[in-house]
């Protein structure tokens, strides 16, 4: 049997064929569960109408790259690279979720033993369905021009399997595109069904050319148009690696990554074109590295939820203070359409909810942190911080805290430095509420504490109190729950930019709905 709908249509808006009729008098708004072999009930779910991962980016662990999605069974599911050394690439995992926030970690859904050719590089993993079957597209081997007349064997595969979570097995036992055509290396491909006329296409492409090909009914085979090619070039200016197409209002969006993988150039761009074959005109770059937030961010997809406008572009970045060009993790952040179709800038936003039960872009000096109840929250201890990997300078940095228990204090902590030294002995800011009722900004310089201001408030304990910063140039604000008028205000110019987290001093506390951005 068929997936659901949803499993009819791809997230990134690539629609498929009719699979089934399902009544029109149900109103879907999101996530279907349908079991394959029960048809069971439909169970609604809530309209995931986020701006960003809102419990975090990453929003999974580990280090992938590449992702693209689908919708399979009325669950979400991002398939991508194993981000490792070529050598170490030899299998794929994928990812689903109800949600958008909580995911589930499929392990080994393919890999080389499972693809007689395929021995290192597996890349890029593009998914599908059709014909009762789950396609899985893929790069391996990473063959470079002239490779396959030297007895050199890779390109794009084609995987099936049963299920979403497979496992995958080579279909055809080659690769389905083994050679240049038009000087493109067969990688990075993606998959789109047209909704026009149900025609099957597949985009890829990599050392700075792109083609477009059809796909047979059969999916695991090349067809051949009408003027009796098969591949045709379709490279924009700047184009380099990373084809992604979409649909929306019956435009055609190819996206695309340009400059260098491990780079600070390393960004997202799109054309627009009324055929699925182009021209593809360069329009603009919609996504690139932000010194505040993460550093070569590229090779998108895009997530589409059904019977709405809203729109997720999912892709990789490098953290900002990791080194190694293969540390990379998966994030997406909302995508915005413009009233004359083109795409508005990509703002990567920062935000934790801690709703995945996680604390993945976190790190943590001294104490015993965990996430309960949707809290990040540390037991009564000393000096203890939890740090996100930003670099924020003009910000405004908002949570909420709760003091639990002990005689000390809890708050945020903001353009930060020397993190690694200690716990009570890092360069930055500090605005934090005590037990005693008390609203403190002071700034720590390795062991040196100096109050910049401070007043007076109850506070009890277990009660949540929204607590905001604000610092712009020299200018610094303290908020605590009346957002429009400042408990503290100071003026310093010690630290310019760093880290953000938050902190306790002998107490415990709890910490949510965390959420940084630049001010304007």
């Amino acid at each position: 049997m068929a997936p659901s709908l949803f499993g009819a249509i791809r997230l990134s808006g690539k629609l498929r064929s009719a699979l089934f009729m399902i009544s029109p008098a149900i109103h879907i708004i999101m996530g279907l569960v349908m079991s394959k072999a029960t048809a069971s009930p439909i169970v609604p779910r809530a309209l995931p109408d986020y701006t960003t991962s809102e419990a975090g980016n990453p929003f999974v662990e580990g280090w992938y790259a590449d992702p693209d999605t689908e919708i399979y069974d009325g669950l979400y599911w991002v398939f991508p690279t194993s981000s490792y050394a070529y050598d170490e690439q030899t299998y794929l995992d994928a990812f689903s979720s109800p949600d958008l926030i909580n995911w589930t970690k499929h392990p080994n859904i393919l890999t080389i033993a499972d693809v007689t050719w395929a021995t290192r590089a597996v890349w890029a993993p593009a998914p599908i369905f059709r014909n009762g079957k789950y396609y899985l597209y893929f790069g391996a081997n990473d063959i470079q021009e002239g490779e396959p007349e030297e007895g050199k064997i890779g390109g794009i595969g084609v995987a099936v399997a049963d299920k979403p979570e497979g496992p995958y097995v080579d279909a055809i036992g080659k690769p389905l595109i083994g050679d240049y055509h038009n000087d493109a290396q067969p990688i990075d491909q993606d998959v789109f069904i047209d909704d026009v006329d149900g025609q099957a296409y597949i985009y890829y492409g990599g050392h700075s050319h792109a083609n477009v090909a059809k796909l047979n009914e059969d999916m695991i085979s090349i067809g051949t148009f009408d003027d009796g090619t098969q591949y045709k070039e379709i490279t924009p200016e700047n184009y380099v690696e990373g084809s992604q197409m979409i649909k929306r209002n019956g435009i055609y969006y190819f996206m695309w990554s340009e400059g260098g993988w491990q780079g600070p150039d390393y960004a997202v761009s799109y054309a627009m074109s009324d055929s699925p074959l182009g021209p593809f005109n360069r329009v603009a770059k919609i996504l690139q590295q932000d010194s505040a937030v993460a550093t070569s961010s590229g090779h998108n997809s895009v997530m589409h939820i059904p019977d709405t406008d809203i729109w997720y572009i999912v892709y990789h970045r490098r953290p900002l203070s990791e080194t190694d060009g293969n540390h990379r993790v998966l994030a997406y952040d909302r995508m915005y359409f413009n009233d004359d179709g083109t795409i508005a800038s990509i703002q990567m936003l920062v935000k934790d909810n801690f709703a995945n039960g996680q604390m993945f872009d976190w790190k943590t000096y001294g104490g015993d942190w965990t996430v309960a109840d949707q809290r990040l929250t540390i037991p009564s201890t000393g000096d203890a911080r939890a740090f996100l990997d930003t670099n924020f300078t003009d910000v405004v940095f908002d949570a909420t805290v709760s003091i639990t228990d002990g005689s000390g204090d809890a708050g945020l902590v903001f353009r930060a430095a020397n993190l690694s030294t200690g716990a009570n002995e890092f360069a930055g800011y500090y605005a934090c509420i005590s037990a005693a009722g008390t609203v403190t900004l002071g700034k720590a310089d390795i062991g040196t504490w100096t109050s910049l201001g401070e007043t007076t408030m109850e506070v009890s304990v277990s009660t949540e109190y929204n607590i905001r910063v604000r610092a712009i140039g020299s200018d610094i604000s303290v908020f605590v729950g009346d957002l429009t008028t400042p408990q503290v205000t100071a003026t310093d110019e010690t630290f310019i930019g760093g880290a953000n987290g938050v902190g306790v001093r002998g107490t415990g506390a709890k910490f949510g709905s965390v959420s940084v951005a630049k001010a304007s």
